[in-house]
């Protein structure tokens, strides 16, 4: 059985998210295994498509927690959310900062979780 990695978003504002005390400044992906990526860039900017996020679905979570902005401005596909149904991931799509508490009440759960978040509009 996988286990989850211990991983807590510390707080996010506009333009800014903290984790373990580390400031990221730009668009990022959480990995299940806690690897983080930041300057993430979606190839039609405030669209998240499925190939945006190939790696997440490659690496299997069973949820995936997608900030859309603080506005809530980045539309998800729908051909992301068929081929995460196909992968057998649940997703939750929220503002941002709904989806920092998603994130964080996942990983205390012991949820495999991987998260990506537009932290602008």
């Amino acid at each position: 059985m996988a286990m989850s990695i211990e991983l807590k978003i510390d707080s996010c504002s506009f333009g800014k998210m903290t984790i373990g005390g580390k400031e990221f400044t730009s668009d990022l992906i959480i990995y299940k295994n806690g690897r983080i990526k930041d300057n993430w860039w979606r190839g039609q900017g405030h669209h998240l498509l499925p190939e945006d996020i190939t790696t997440i679905l490659d690496a299997g979570p069973e949820l995936l927690v997608i900030g859309t902005g603080a506005m809530g401005l980045m539309k998800v596909s729908e051909a992301l959310l068929n081929m995460c149904e196909s992968h057998g991931i649940d997703v939750k799509v929220s503002r941002t900062p709904s989806a920092v508490k998603q994130f964080n009440n996942a990983k205390k759960e012991g949820k495999i979780v991987s998260a990506c978040f537009h932290l602008t509009c």
